[in-house]
């Protein structure tokens, strides 16, 4: 997917492509992710959606919940999906600084001699 250290450097516009797609393979993994902690506030808490929105964004973001489960099922959505949402916070991050650190790597790797 990356260019190896005996390939030049991509341009930058190129490069500003591969930003951009990870940037928004990201976002759809956080959207995803979202609307997946949307519903099951909904379902398992009978939160309104915007109050499932508010948890799950927060959790997403590191923060924690705002509303304490109040159901056994409540409990146990919550408790996974806090473990899956601190997981999708560091994939997240790794999605969108690789390139940025492949580049910064690759430029102190090459060699433009043939």
């Amino acid at each position: 997917m990356f260019e190896s250290k005996t390939q030049a450097p991509l341009h930058r516009t190129a490069f500003a492509k591969r930003l951009v797609l990870h940037f928004a393979l990201a976002a759809g993994l956080l959207a995803m992710s979202l609307g997946v902690g949307v519903f099951g506030y909904w379902y398992f808490e009978d939160l309104p959606p915007l109050d499932g929105f508010l948890n799950a964004s927060m959790l997403l973001g590191g923060m924690g919940p705002v509303d304490p489960p109040g159901t056994p099922g409540g409990k146990l959505f919550a408790g996974v999906y806090a473990l899956y949402a601190g997981l999708v916070f560091i994939v997240s991050a790794a999605l969108v600084f690789t390139p940025i650190v492949h580049r910064v790597l690759h430029k102190f790797h090459w060699d433009s001699k043939p």
